[in-house]
C-alpha cells in the first residue's frame, strides 16, 4: 500500500512539475511575444520622434548597458525610434585622432597618448560584429529587447560608402574598392575622410556582400531598419536592388542621410534629412534669415518632394554638435524657439544624445567624452512638445501629414497653422530681441499649450516677448 501511495505521490509530483514547466514555457512564450513589435506602421510615422544615440558619449561608461537602462525615460519624451550611431568595430589602421583638413592619425602622437584616440564610428572594420568598446552582442540584444518592450523601434547607422582600412575585404577582395591609376585603394574623393577606403559600386559581388551583411541584422538581430550614412553618395540603383530584398524579410524603416528626393520615390527610403531646413533655422535664429526665406523654403519643399515624403527636422545632431557648435552657439537666445519649430513643422523631430539634458559643449568625436545627465529646462520642453506631437493630429508629420498654412508676418516673426481632422495648432515665434505686436492670424478661443492657459484671439494685437514662442491649441 505504501508503495502504491509513493508511486501515486511521485506521479502527482511529475504531473505538477510538467504543469509548472508548461506554465513557465507559456509565460516565456508570452514574454517573447510581448518583445516582438510589429514592423513600424504608417500611423507610427505620423507621431514619431527619433532619438540619435551616441553610445560612446551617452554615459561615463560608454556602454550599451548604461544606455539600455534609460530607454524607459526616452519613452517619456515620446521617442518611437532609436537610431544607434555605428556599433561596429573600428579600424586601428589610420585611426583618426583629430578632424578637419589638418586631421591627424592616432599613430602620429606619442605612444603613451595613442590609446585615448578611439577613432571614428564610421571607419568600420566588420559589418557583422560589435565594437567591444560598447559591450557584447548579448548586451546589444538586451538593448533591442528593452526598446521593443517599451514600444520603441531600433535602427542601425549603416556605412555603405566606405570601410575602415582593416576591413577583411581589403585583403581578400581589393577589387571591392575604388583604386587610382597605380592600383592603390583610395579614400573617398574630394573628402578629408582619410581614415576610410572608398567602396566600388561597379563591383556586383561587393553589392551582394553588403546586402547580406545588412540582412544579418534584420534576420538574426531583429533590428527595425537603417539610417544610411551619406546615402546620396551611393548609386541609387544599389538602393533599388537592396531595399526590396531587405523588405522581403521585414518591412524596415529606412532613413537616408541625404536630401535627394529620388531616394524617397517608390519603396526606397521613408525619410530624408531636412538639411536645407536646418541651415535655414541656424540663419533664422541669428536674424540672418527672415520669414520670407522660410516661405521660400516651404515652397521649395512642396516643389521638390511628394506629399507623402517625410523629412527629419533637427536643431542638432552628431555632426552639427561636434563640428559646427552647440545649439546655444548656433542659435543663441532663439534655441527654444527653433526647438519648438522642429516639433510643429511638417516632418519628424530628432533628439540627439544630450540635447534632453541641456548639452552645452561640443562632444569630442574621436575620444571619450560624456553628456550631462541632469534634467532641466530642455527635458521639460521636449517632454511637453513630445506629448503634443503624440496626441494632436494637427502635428501629424508622416505620409499623411497635417496641412501647414503660413501667415503673413513681420520679417522677424514666424507664424503658421497646422490642421487635420478638425484639430488646429498655431505656432508663433518672435526671433527678434524685442517684444513685438502682431495682428492675430485667426480668431477664436485657444489654449496656450506651454502655459496651459486659455486665451482668445480677436482684433486686438497679439504681444510676443523677445525670443519667445507660443503654441496655441484649438
Amino acid at each position: 500500500m505504501k508503495q502504491l501511495i509513493a508511486v501515486f505521490s511521485l506521479a502527482l509530483v511529475m504531473v505538477s512539475c510538467q504543469d509548472k514547466a508548461r506554465e513557465e514555457v507559456d509565460v516565456a512564450e508570452v514574454q517573447s511575444e510581448e518583445m516582438q513589435l510589429e514592423p513600424i506602421q504608417p500611423e507610427d510615422l505620423e507621431t514619431a520622434i527619433i532619438y540619435e544615440a551616441n553610445i560612446r558619449q551617452y554615459s561615463p561608461e560608454g556602454t550599451f548597458d548604461a544606455f539600455t537602462k534609460d530607454i524607459p525615460q526616452l519613452k517619456d519624451l515620446g521617442v518611437k525610434v532609436i537610431w544607434l550611431m555605428p556599433v561596429f568595430p573600428i579600424s586601428e589602421t589610420k585611426r583618426k585622432a583629430t578632424g578637419g583638413p589638418e586631421s591627424k592619425f592616432a599613430s602620429e602622437f606619442p605612444e603613451e597618448e595613442q590609446d585615448k584616440y578611439l577613432g571614428s564610428y564610421y571607419a568600420v572594420t566588420d559589418f557583422t560584429e560589435i565594437n567591444p568598446e560598447f559591450g557584447t552582442k548579448d548586451d546589444f540584444r538586451e538593448l533591442v529587447k528593452t526598446a521593443h518592450a517599451n514600444g520603441i523601434y531600433v535602427i542601425l547607422d549603416w556605412v555603405p560608402n566606405h570601410t575602415g582600412w582593416d576591413h577583411e575585404w581589403l585583403k581578400t577582395n581589393p577589387e571591392y574598392y575604388t583604386q587610382n591609376e597605380d592600383g592603390e585603394v583610395i579614400h573617398p574623393k574630394d573628402t578629408d575622410w582619410t581614415d576610410v577606403a572608398d567602396l566600388n559600386y561597379d563591383n556586383a559581388e561587393m553589392r551582394k556582400e553588403m546586402i547580406a551583411d545588412m540582412l544579418y541584422w534584420v534576420k538574426e538581430e531583429n533590428i527595425d531598419g537603417f539610417r544610411c550614412d551619406v546615402a546620396g553618395s551611393v548609386p541609387t540603383d544599389f538602393w533599388e536592388q537592396a531595399v526590396p530584398k531587405i523588405r522581403a524579410e521585414k518591412d524596415v524603416f529606412m532613413l537616408a542621410e541625404a536630401w535627394e528626393s529620388e531616394l524617397l520615390k517608390g519603396n526606397l527610403f521613408d525619410m530624408a534629412y531636412a538639411w536645407d531646413g536646418h541651415h535655414l533655422m541656424n540663419g533664422l535664429a541669428k536674424n540672418e534669415k527672415t520669414a520670407s526665406d522660410f516661405k521660400a523654403y516651404l515652397e521649395k519643399i512642396n516643389s521638390d518632394y511628394e506629399a507623402d515624403d517625410i523629412l527629419m527636422n533637427f536643431v542638432t545632431n552628431h555632426d552639427e554638435n561636434s563640428w559646427n557648435g552647440t545649439i546655444k552657439e548656433r542659435m543663441g537666445a532663439n534655441s527654444e524657439v527653433m526647438t519648438a519649430m522642429v516639433y510643429t513643422i511638417d516632418g519628424m523631430p530628432l533628439i540627439y544624445s544630450g540635447q534632453e539634458y541641456n548639452l552645452d559643449h561640443r562632444l569630442k568625436f574621436f575620444e571619450k567624452d560624456s553628456i550631462p545627465k541632469k534634467k532641466g529646462s530642455a527635458w521639460s520642453q521636449l517632454e511637453a512638445l513630445g506629448k503634443l506631437k503624440k496626441t494632436n493630429p494637427a502635428l501629424h508629420g508622416g505620409k499623411n501629414g497635417a496641412s501647414l498654412e503660413l501667415f503673413e508676418t513681420p520679417e522677424n516673426v514666424i507664424a503658421f497653422k497646422r490642421e487635420k481632422d478638425g484639430n488646429v495648432v498655431l505656432f508663433m515665434g518672435n526671433l527678434s530681441n524685442e517684444t513685438v505686436k502682431i495682428s492675430s492670424p485667426v480668431k477664436g478661443k485657444f489654449t496656450d499649450y506651454m502655459s496651459n492657459s486659455d486665451m482668445e484671439l480677436n482684433d486686438d494685437a497679439l504681444s510676443l516677448e523677445a525670443n519667445s514662442y507660443k503654441i496655441l491649441v484649438q
